[in-house]
């Protein structure tokens, strides 16, 4: 009888600052080709690492969720403590959990949360450049940009926030939670929203939309007339991806949204 081979689900952390995003390219080094090369190394043969989202050039995640296969015995502590060993410092595995051979870690997840940041000051930290959008001014009405990503909640038709020139077999989305707070006692920013899926640049243009509203550009309902026309170009512009993070990649129904402000 053959020997089923142990599947590992990792979680991991990247800076995507000097990727050219998840997926491996023509050109250009990749997050997912940089893990294959150390998951080939410890396997002692070529392996194919799936990816629960491809998130794009320039963005960073704290959770993303893979699979690999390795043709040997091995524990996932060492799993983690080898793969460390061989990656950058840019890439860090948090966990390996061994899991069945048929766990797909795209179509098996039922919910993706992402967090933008923007710093909304005229001077920005020196320290935080690479992880924010700079929104020098005007300042920022957070309660605004809060009362109108809310109104995305729910399952839309959300043609009108994808990427132009993307492709995908339809654009209706579920948006579980979408909340807009300010960190307290600093000039950060923070929108963070889940749903079961989200089409290419999504986040992004929604959080340029966000910004035109907390500059008193639109009122919050202005969102919803975005959402219905189904026409990117009625939005606001697509926010830089150095601002955007993937957090966490769940495989159960997520809780209800939080309703403390």
């Amino acid at each position: 009888m053959c020997r089923e081979l142990p599947t590992f689900k990792l979680t991991i952390a990247y800076d995507g600052s000097e990727y050219v995003g998840w997926q491996r390219q023509a050109s250009g080094v990749s997050v997912q080709s940089v893990l294959e090369n150390a998951c080939a190394e410890l396997a002692g043969g070529a392996v194919t690492v799936r990816g629960a989202g491809r998130t794009d050039a320039g963005v960073h995640a704290r959770g993303q969720v893979a699979s690999v296969t390795i043709d040997r015995a091995i524990e996932c502590r060492t799993v983690v403590r080898a793969l460390n060993w061989r990656l950058p410092l840019s890439i860090r595995v948090l966990e390996a959990v061994e899991v069945p051979g048929n766990f797909d870690p795209r179509f098996d997840a039922r919910y993706k949360a992402y967090r933008y940041r923007i710093w909304n000051s005229p001077v920005l930290s020196p320290f935080e450049r690479a992880y924010v959008w700079h929104v020098r001014e005007p300042e920022l009405d957070v309660d605004r940009m809060d009362d109108a990503a809310r109104l995305i909640e729910g399952t839309h038709d959300f043609a009108a926030f994808q990427g132009t020139g993307a492709a995908t077999l339809g654009t209706r989305r579920t948006v579980f939670s979408s909340r807009v707070g300010r960190d307290a006692g600093s000039q950060l920013i923070l929108y963070d929203v889940s749903g079961d899926g989200f089409l290419r640049h999504m986040v992004r243009n929604v959080i340029g939309s966000l910004v035109e509203i907390g500059r008193g550009q639109h009122p919050p309902h202005w969102m919803l007339a975005v959402l219905g026309s189904g026409d990117r170009r009625q939005g606001g512009p697509t926010a830089p991806p150095h601002g955007l993070f993937l957090m966490e990649v769940g495989y159960e129904q997520p809780a209800a949204p939080d309703e403390r402000r």
